[in-house]
Protein backbone atom coordinates (compact mmCIF):
# COMPACT_ATOMS: atom_id res chain seq x y z
CA UNK A 1 0.00 0.00 0.00
CA UNK A 2 1.02 3.76 -0.94
CA UNK A 3 2.52 5.77 1.62
CA UNK A 4 -0.59 8.07 0.98
CA UNK A 5 -3.84 9.11 2.65
CA UNK A 6 -7.32 8.24 0.43
CA UNK A 7 -8.44 11.51 -0.92
CA UNK A 8 -10.37 14.00 1.12
CA UNK A 9 -13.08 14.47 -1.42
CA UNK A 10 -16.70 14.00 -0.65
CA UNK A 11 -17.46 12.66 -5.00
CA UNK A 12 -14.12 11.59 -5.61
CA UNK A 13 -15.48 7.82 -4.70
CA UNK A 14 -18.23 8.41 -7.24
CA UNK A 15 -17.09 9.86 -10.67
CA UNK A 16 -16.43 7.19 -13.02
CA UNK A 17 -13.26 7.29 -14.74
CA UNK A 18 -10.79 4.56 -16.41
CA UNK A 19 -8.16 4.52 -13.55
CA UNK A 20 -10.98 4.60 -10.57
CA UNK A 21 -12.55 1.88 -12.21
CA UNK A 22 -11.98 -2.15 -10.69
CA UNK A 23 -12.50 -4.73 -13.39
CA UNK A 24 -13.27 -8.07 -10.92
CA UNK A 25 -15.32 -6.40 -8.38
CA UNK A 26 -17.76 -3.88 -10.31
CA UNK A 27 -16.91 -0.73 -8.34
CA UNK A 28 -15.34 3.03 -8.19
CA UNK A 29 -12.98 3.36 -6.26
CA UNK A 30 -11.49 6.83 -4.92
CA UNK A 31 -8.10 7.24 -5.83
CA UNK A 32 -5.19 8.01 -3.21
CA UNK A 33 -3.87 11.63 -2.66
CA UNK A 34 -1.07 12.82 -5.08
CA UNK A 35 1.64 13.25 -2.64
CA UNK A 36 2.87 11.15 -0.21
CA UNK A 37 2.63 11.98 3.49
CA UNK A 38 6.30 12.09 4.53
CA UNK A 39 7.08 14.95 1.65
CA UNK A 40 9.25 17.53 2.85
CA UNK A 41 7.50 20.88 1.99
CA UNK A 42 9.57 23.38 2.93
CA UNK A 43 12.37 21.82 0.94
CA UNK A 44 12.08 22.92 -3.10
CA UNK A 45 9.94 24.56 -5.02
CA UNK A 46 6.65 22.17 -4.78
CA UNK A 47 5.28 23.90 -2.15
CA UNK A 48 1.88 22.09 -1.96
CA UNK A 49 0.56 20.84 1.05
CA UNK A 50 -2.96 19.83 -0.58
CA UNK A 51 -1.39 17.17 -1.93
CA UNK A 52 -1.33 15.29 1.05
CA UNK A 53 -5.37 15.33 1.49
CA UNK A 54 -6.67 15.29 -2.22
CA UNK A 55 -6.01 13.63 -5.38
CA UNK A 56 -6.86 16.95 -7.32
CA UNK A 57 -7.90 20.84 -6.85
CA UNK A 58 -11.49 19.93 -7.81
CA UNK A 59 -11.72 17.22 -4.81
CA UNK A 60 -10.30 19.80 -2.80
CA UNK A 61 -12.42 22.65 -3.72
CA UNK A 62 -15.57 20.40 -3.33
CA UNK A 63 -14.41 19.25 0.18
CA UNK A 64 -13.78 23.12 1.00
CA UNK A 65 -17.76 23.74 -0.25
CA UNK A 66 -19.43 20.86 1.46
CA UNK A 67 -17.25 21.55 4.97
CA UNK A 68 -16.99 25.62 4.77
CA UNK A 69 -19.10 25.97 7.40
CA UNK A 70 -18.17 23.27 10.07
CA UNK A 71 -14.80 25.08 9.61
CA UNK A 72 -16.05 28.66 10.39
CA UNK A 73 -18.09 27.19 13.47
CA UNK A 74 -15.56 24.86 14.94
CA UNK A 75 -16.85 21.69 14.43
CA UNK A 76 -14.64 18.72 13.55
CA UNK A 77 -14.40 16.98 10.24
CA UNK A 78 -13.87 13.54 9.66
CA UNK A 79 -10.48 12.63 9.04
CA UNK A 80 -11.38 9.56 5.68
CA UNK A 81 -9.20 6.69 6.68
CA UNK A 82 -10.26 3.76 4.41
CA UNK A 83 -10.64 4.15 0.73
CA UNK A 84 -14.74 5.04 -0.31
CA UNK A 85 -16.38 2.47 -2.88
CA UNK A 86 -19.15 3.25 -5.11
CA UNK A 87 -20.54 -0.52 -6.68
CA UNK A 88 -22.69 -1.76 -9.22
CA UNK A 89 -20.46 -0.66 -12.72
CA UNK A 90 -19.72 -2.85 -15.32
CA UNK A 91 -17.08 -2.33 -18.31
CA UNK A 92 -18.83 -2.41 -21.82
CA UNK A 93 -17.27 -2.40 -25.43
CA UNK A 94 -18.68 -1.19 -28.78
CA UNK A 95 -17.38 -2.24 -32.35
CA UNK A 96 -18.42 0.89 -34.69
CA UNK A 97 -17.83 0.39 -38.49
CA UNK A 98 -16.85 4.11 -39.49
CA UNK A 99 -16.24 3.05 -43.38
CA UNK A 100 -12.59 3.38 -43.19
CA UNK A 101 -12.08 0.55 -40.58
CA UNK A 102 -13.50 -0.54 -36.94
CA UNK A 103 -13.44 1.63 -33.86
CA UNK A 104 -13.50 -0.10 -30.67
CA UNK A 105 -14.83 2.12 -27.80
CA UNK A 106 -15.08 1.11 -24.46
CA UNK A 107 -17.14 3.01 -21.25
CA UNK A 108 -18.16 2.14 -17.64
CA UNK A 109 -21.44 2.28 -16.94
CA UNK A 110 -24.04 1.76 -14.21
CA UNK A 111 -25.48 -1.43 -13.72
CA UNK A 112 -29.28 -1.74 -11.87
CA UNK A 113 -28.80 -5.40 -9.43
CA UNK A 114 -32.28 -5.16 -8.66
CA UNK A 115 -35.18 -7.51 -9.87
CA UNK A 116 -38.40 -6.51 -10.89
CA UNK A 117 -40.94 -9.30 -9.18
CA UNK A 118 -44.62 -9.23 -10.88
Amino acid sequence: MPNKHFCQGPNCHTQVTQDRFLKSRGVIRGRYASTNMDYNFESGWYNNTRGKYFCSQGCKLSWLSVNMDNIEQGRPIEFIRHRRESGGYEKTSETVNHGWGDRTYTSIKRVDNRTELD
